[in-house]
């Protein structure tokens, strides 16, 4: 299924008149794991298996995608089976709201981000702009969000229209693919709220930069972890907002 679709639309402008526009598909996947716990989500309708892994491990229900038996696709539904004996005791402690109030917990979860990595202020410009030009669906509508994860060798984009799946897409294609996270960088569309961000320093990739603002408690949980956050990246200019020492000015 392609992430959009043409439709017939009425433009309304100075007069009426109809017009093929883009519109962009979303879906309902069942996440069902060790067919003992089950969540839902609306996501675009590509890369379910690295979205599968991806919230696996920024979640924290797995260390690694060694931890991970299989993955079934069928339709909408995403089958996991993973290799912990403690599964049901941890998915408790872990799966909690995505409510201010409930990332303090979660936050306390995490090991600090421990990375000397760092990036030229340039590599994040030229990280963004090729982000504009591959995310066409996001470019041309404006439905999506969109998240890369970059290394020295690889740009894994993925747009979706959950912020949160764009990003445990990223997350799970570096798995998938072998990336070590402490040498990588997100660039991402949209806010950064702490939930989101936690999920980021949880797999241990220590810089993340978004065109957006982060919240409040965004900011709390990156400083908390470790975090090197940049919002409000824009023309040649940004906003670091935790941990500079990773940025090469």
């Amino acid at each position: 299924m392609r992430m959009y679709r043409e439709v017939d639309a009425i433009r309304v402008d100075t007069e009426k008149m109809k017009v093929a526009e883009r519109v962009v598909n979303d879906m309902e996947v069942h996440l069902k794991i060790n067919e003992t716990v089950s969540q839902r989500f609306t996501t675009s309708p590509d890369a379910l298996r690295e979205f599968a892994t991806g919230y696996l491990l920024g979640e924290g229900l797995v260390e690694s995608v060694d931890d991970i038996i299989s993955v079934e696709i069928r339709e909408n539904m995403v089958d996991v089976r993973i290799d912990l004996e403690d599964f049901d005791i941890r998915s408790e402690l872990v799966m909690g709201s995505d409510c201010f109030g409930g990332w303090r917990h979660r936050v306390e979860m995490v090991e600090p981000v421990e990375s000397d990595f760092q990036v030229h202020k340039d590599d994040i410009f030229s990280a963004f702009q090729r982000m504009v030009k591959s995310a066409v669906v996001w470019r041309t509508t404006g439905g999506t969000h969109v998240a890369a994860l970059v290394t020295e060798d690889d740009f894994m984009i993925f747009e979706d229209v959950s912020r949160h799946v764009a990003v445990d897409k990223a997350i799970g294609s570096g798995a998938i693919n072998g990336v070590d996270f402490s040498e990588s960088f997100i660039v991402y569309s949209g806010r950064m709220p702490a939930d989101m961000l936690i999920k980021v320093a949880r797999v241990g990739v220590p810089i993340i930069a978004s065109n957006a603002a982060p919240t409040s408690s965004g900011y709390e949980a990156a400083a908390e972890t470790g975090l090197t956050m940049l919002g409000f990246v824009r023309g040649k200019r940004f906003n670091i907002y935790s941990h500079p020492e990773r940025i090469i000015i």
